[in-house]
């Protein structure tokens, strides 16, 4: 399947070191797009993996991530507004 997942880290408390784990972990299974945004081509298997791997870092009562499923990318249109993004470069 085919995934976008997108988390936002409540600046407060030990956020750097969460924001930190959440990103690198998000990095190991997907392609980062930009800032807190991922996506990419995942199993159902390894989607599961992601999720428990993050529920160990957010703070259910503080962060939160979604995750937009689609069956295959070719059901999902990207359209940039602004210069289109290449595949190695990232904003910061």
């Amino acid at each position: 399947m085919y995934i976008i997942l997108v988390y936002d880290i409540k600046q407060i408390d030990n956020f750097a070191r969460v924001q930190r784990y959440v990103f690198k972990t998000c990095k190991r299974y997907l392609v980062h797009v930009q800032n807190s945004v991922f996506e990419g081509e995942i199993t159902l298997a390894n989607l599961t993996r992601l999720k428990e791997e993050l529920k160990q870092y957010l703070r259910v009562d503080l962060d939160s991530c979604i995750v937009f499923k689609s069956r295959n990318k070719r059901w999902l249109d990207k359209e940039f507004i602004t210069n289109e993004v290449e595949d190695n470069i990232q904003f910061i």
